[in-house]
């Protein structure tokens, strides 16, 4: 049997330049990009382990990128108080391209066009991997929080909606 390649997403890359230890994993991809917590089981992760970006705008202009659990929802109210804003609003899907290079449901904290910003929600801190996109839908990269926040020279602060 012959081994495949890898496909390496821009993300992968960048890892692999900066010497950030990492494990990639692929899930299957229909028509659609599946919801976090669906990825989550497919890789037999914990949704809780398993961090989606959200990209919001600022009502100073400035763009924030904030990471949080798959299954949870993030609060705008804290995501502004976290990065000083007045107050932030969700990017609408057609802006997330142009403005990160990525697509709604491959969106990374790493490799983007410009770097923004970047808060992880803190419960990132308690596990020892997290996952979060590769950059593309269908593919995942697990590694250390603390060595993802340091790439995306983020912080950690209270960003979900209590439930």
């Amino acid at each position: 049997m012959s081994k495949q390649k890898e496909e390496k997403t821009n993300v992968m890359r960048v890892l692999d330049q900066k010497k950030v230890p990492y494990t990639a994993h692929t899930y299957p991809v229909g028509d659609a990009a599946p919801d976090g917590v669906s990825v989550a089981q497919m890789l037999g992760q914990d949704p809780a382990a398993v961090f989606k970006t959200l990209v919001v705008k600022g009502a100073s202009g400035g763009y924030y990128v904030f990471d949080i659990p798959v299954a949870e929802t993030l609060d705008l109210k804290k995501a502004a108080r976290a990065v000083g804003e007045k107050s932030v609003a969700m990017l609408p899907a057609k802006e997330l391209l142009p403005l990160t290079g990525y697509v709604h449901g491959g969106c990374s904290p790493v490799g983007m066009k410009k770097r923004f910003p970047t808060v992880f929600h803190e419960s990132c801190l308690e596990h020892e991997t997290i996952c979060v996109s590769a950059g593309k839908v269908g593919f995942q990269v697990e590694l250390n929080p603390a060595d993802l926040i340091a790439l995306a020279g983020g912080k950690t602060a209270d960003l979900i909606a209590a439930g």
